[in-house]
């Protein structure tokens, strides 16, 4: 009987790494940028990073996975809040199955993490340097050295792609239901900023401030507020303390005065040139328009 054999012809077949890091950045870290002609993703293992890609940001909370295509320019940095833990794996890769990671943000999965732990593993026992260096370039193979273990680590990258492709590719029902995921911590997360502002209606808030008490970056806290209401988060406030300073005044126990007070503003005249920006009337033109007047569920 005669037998034949069936070709193994690979999708992804990656042939050289470039660089394997796991970092533990500093909360102010920042990495001014670089474009290079191999791929190279990263993930976060921990805390929250920005990355910029080609002038496209993208806010990445643990779990995500982003991939940088050759020749594009990126760069990374902190929230000054939290330190981020980080995996970055570069490798060349000319395989037409990886256009599908061109500008691609993922989530990763359970096995997908294994898999990252199992590359980090292998290359700790594998090169000679620290995986925490950003500057190194070169990796140097230890004299002892687990046998096999490059193509370990090529084996458990290129898994890792191929089960990130399948994944993402052939299960739809799975990408909508991480969709819905991140939909809910988005909801979740916008709740939580618009209840604060709610409770700070009487305070003067800095972007700054706001991010550090919700512990969340500021692009990100930014893109929620903008995503829902077309505008950044402190113009949102302001907007906030106008309807609430339009409630105070139609309760009419206060004057302006101690309104703009309560609102913690340190000028009447500020405040009403706010009032006035944001309602088209000033607040003495509100209190005795037919507006102010219906808006009043007690009556007048």
């Amino acid at each position: 009987m005669a037998y034949t054999g069936v070709p193994l012809s690979p999708l992804i077949e990656i042939p050289e790494i470039i660089t394997i890091h796991y970092f533990e950045y500093s909360s102010d870290f920042s990495f001014a940028g670089e474009a290079h002609d191999f791929w190279e993703f990263l993930c976060v293992d921990k805390g929250e990073v920005e990355a910029e890609a080609d002038g496209v940001r993208y806010p990445l909370t643990r779990g995500d996975l982003l991939f940088h295509q050759p020749d594009e320019f990126h760069r990374l940095t902190a929230n000054h809040r939290v330190a981020p833990n980080l995996v970055v794996v570069s490798f060349r890769c000319d395989s037409a199955a990886m256009d599908f990671f061109r500008k691609r943000l993922l989530t990763i999965d359970d096995g997908e993490r294994q898999l990252l732990g199992r590359i980090i593993a292998e290359a700790r026992n594998a090169f000679l340097e620290p995986l925490d260096n950003p500057y190194q370039t070169h990796m140097k193979l230890k004299e002892d050295a687990p046998e096999g273990a490059l193509q370990m680590i090529r084996l458990h990258l290129e898994l890792l792609l191929l089960t990130l492709l399948r994944r993402c590719q052939k299960s739809p029902a799975s990408s909508a239901k991480r969709d819905t995921i991140r939909r809910k911590k988005d909801d979740e997360a916008y709740h939580q900023v618009i209840a604060y502002l709610n409770g700070h209606l009487c305070d003067s808030l800095t972007l700054d401030q706001i991010a550090q008490d919700t512990l969340m970056g500021k692009s990100r806290l930014q893109q929620l507020i903008h995503t829902r209401h077309d505008c950044g988060v402190i113009d949102l406030f302001s907007h906030l303390k106008m309807d609430y300073a339009r409630q105070l005044i139609r309760e009419n126990r206060l004057n302006f005065t101690e309104v703009a007070e309560a609102l913690g503003y340190s000028s009447v005249h500020y405040f009403s040139r706010l009032f006035k920006k944001q309602t088209g009337m000033s607040p003495s033109e509100y209190s005795s328009s037919i507006k102010g007047i219906a808006e009043n569920p007690c009556g007048r």
